[in-house]
């Protein structure tokens, strides 16, 4: 039977990335084959964990920490009808985090040898040695209950890395093809990324602790160019959120079936008018918000960047001093709540313990409208101790100590950060029809924000107006632009539990040398007053 160069195309390309990947894991399988690792949380492991932490301890190290972490990621991409491309890679090895008189050491190895072990250790001790002369004040560490002993795993169905990747590529190529037949359309990009990372933490205080993670991300972006091509619009699938969990997210995701939606946006949004600037009421659906929370109230509230201590990607902080904001600044509208946490079933960020075995807890962030506390790790509760006291707090880190891999010290990193739901269980359509004369929101766009997270302006993927409650079309060149502050305090009905959705980014980057932190942020549909909307269209 002859194939029709469609057909050559898309087994062609789905059996060449097989091959690809087939020859790099068979190449790998050899090497371990010959000089086999062990696997996270084995004795093997264990006990190289253990030379480590003795001869932190002979080096005088009151705390110590041990990461041994195996990671491996795999992203899958096409472009229409071919395969653009499929990486297929993992790292292994050892982490060791020292603290001498007050002060951090770290130093990591893939080797995975008791001498090499006992190398970067003693490279840790003389790292915080060095460091002592230069340092403001000694470190001083929240207590934890320590003797921490378990093991966590992402709630997974189905292990992604146990999926073909010709049955991968088979389903975006469909998805592709179903997107590529509405009228208009000119181009679809879709593509998988996956993670899982296993990795086992021993601590001075007595923790051992196992976990395994895992995060998958389908996308896709459709598009559309006008008859005589002076106009193209594109919808990129965002609403189809990153997520903790396994290869049944992409199923569920139905990218084939909800091509057409998109495409159909996509194509909609060339004939859309261009927005009249000025102020309306603005409904932004949790596609789009969960980006505003992330840039206005979850980076800001990262106490290292609000006490001055960290600038890079993000800049600093509006929330500052700590002593002048902490249960005085009004953040938004009294019908604001957010919460902290590490423990939402599917988020990005949730996990057992921290990178430093702490059992994460859910805290306000900020209530009833009013800020109230910081992100926070071990390290960092303790400054603000006299704050706690005063208020009746224990004084705990967070959980929000994170490394991107083994080779990486952990430091603060953003958990979850979401609004909690109303206690009026409104839906979308409920709070279109509470609209007078407004714009709604679907999916994040490009953003810019200042370096201290307090002026910014956000765009979005499909623009509608609204009229006497209900959509009567389509807009594009929409932007919102606002003072943090002045934006969450404009916030005047917020959607309930039935509408609660998870957003959430990879690739949230941080520090120097930089590293990347997924995470989570939850929020409902919202209703803002008399927000300042401008036109981003050039005009001649």
């Amino acid at each position: 039977m002859t194939q029709s160069r469609r057909q050559f195309l898309k087994h062609s390309a789905a059996v060449a990335a097989a091959t690809a990947v087939g020859a790099r894991i068979l190449s790998a399988g050899d090497a371990l084959a010959a000089s086999p690792r062990p696997t996270p949380g084995d004795p093997a492991v264990k006990e190289l964990m253990e030379v480590a932490l003795n001869v932190a301890k002979s080096g005088g190290a009151s705390y110590t920490d041990v990461r041994v972490a195996a990671r491996r990621q795999q992203n899958v991409g096409t472009r229409d009808r071919i395969v653009t491309g499929v990486g297929d890679t993992d790292t292994y090895g050892i982490g060791v985090r020292t603290l001498v008189d007050g002060s951090w050491g770290f130093a990591a190895t893939s080797a995975m040898t008791k001498d090499a072990v006992a190398k970067i250790t003693q490279a840790a001790l003389d790292q915080s040695r060095s460091n002592r002369p230069s340092q403001l004040r000694p470190v001083v560490l929240a207590p934890t209950p320590g003797n921490q002993v378990g093991e966590w795993k992402s709630p997974v169905q189905t292990d992604p890395f146990t999926v073909s990747i010709p049955d991968k590529v088979a389903l975006l190529l469909a998805a592709n093809e179903a997107a590529a037949k509405v009228k208009g359309v000119r181009n679809v990009v879709s593509a998988m990324f996956f993670l899982r990372e296993e990795k086992t933490l021993m601590t001075s205080d007595g923790s051992y602790i196992v976990q395994t993670i895992y995060r998958t991300s389908p996308t896709m972006s459709i598009t559309a160019v006008s008859p005589d091509f002076t106009d193209f619009q594109t919808r990129e699938a965002n609403d189809i959120a990153p997520m903790g969990l396994g290869y049944e997210h992409v199923l569920n995701a139905r990218l084939q079936e909800n091509a057409t939606r998109w495409a159909n946006d996509a194509v909609e949004k060339l004939s859309a008018r261009p927005v009249e600037p000025g102020r309306y009421d603005l409904l932004l659906h949790p596609s789009n918000l969960w980006l505003t929370v992330h840039e206005t109230i979850a980076h800001p509230t990262e106490l290292d960047r609000a006490l001055g201590f960290e600038a890079n990607y993000a800049g600093t902080s509006f929330v500052a001093p700590p002593d002048q904001v902490l249960g005085k600044l009004k953040f938004g509208s009294s019908i604001m709540n957010v919460v902290g946490d590490r423990e939402q079933p599917g988020s990005l960020g949730a996990v057992g313990w921290d990178d430093e075995a702490v059992k994460p807890v859910r805290f306000d962030i900020v209530k009833d409208g009013i800020f109230v506390d910081y992100q926070t790790t071990r390290e960092q509760a303790t400054m603000l101790e006299s704050y706690y006291k005063k208020i009746g707090k224990p004084v705990r880190s967070y959980g929000c100590s994170y490394a991107q891999s083994w080779a990486d010290v952990q430091f603060q990193r953003m958990p979850n950060v979401s609004i909690e739901p109303g206690k009026n269980d409104y839906t979308w359509e409920d709070m279109i029809g509470q609209m007078d004369r407004g714009i709604a929101i679907v999916g994040d766009g490009s953003f810019s924000i200042d370096q201290q997270r307090y002026n910014g302006q956000f765009a979005g993927q499909v623009f509608y107006e609204v009229k006497g409650g209900k959509i009567v079309g389509m807009l594009k060149d929409v932007a919102y632009q606002f003072k943090t502050p002045l934006f969450w305090g404009s916030m005047k009905v917020i959607g309930g539990p039935r509408s609660y959705h998870l957003g959430g980014a990879f690739g949230d980057a941080k520090g120097q040398p930089g590293q990347s932190n997924a995470v989570s942020h939850g929020c409902t549909p919202s209703l803002f007053t008399q927000v300042n909307i401008i036109n981003t269209g050039r005009r001649a």
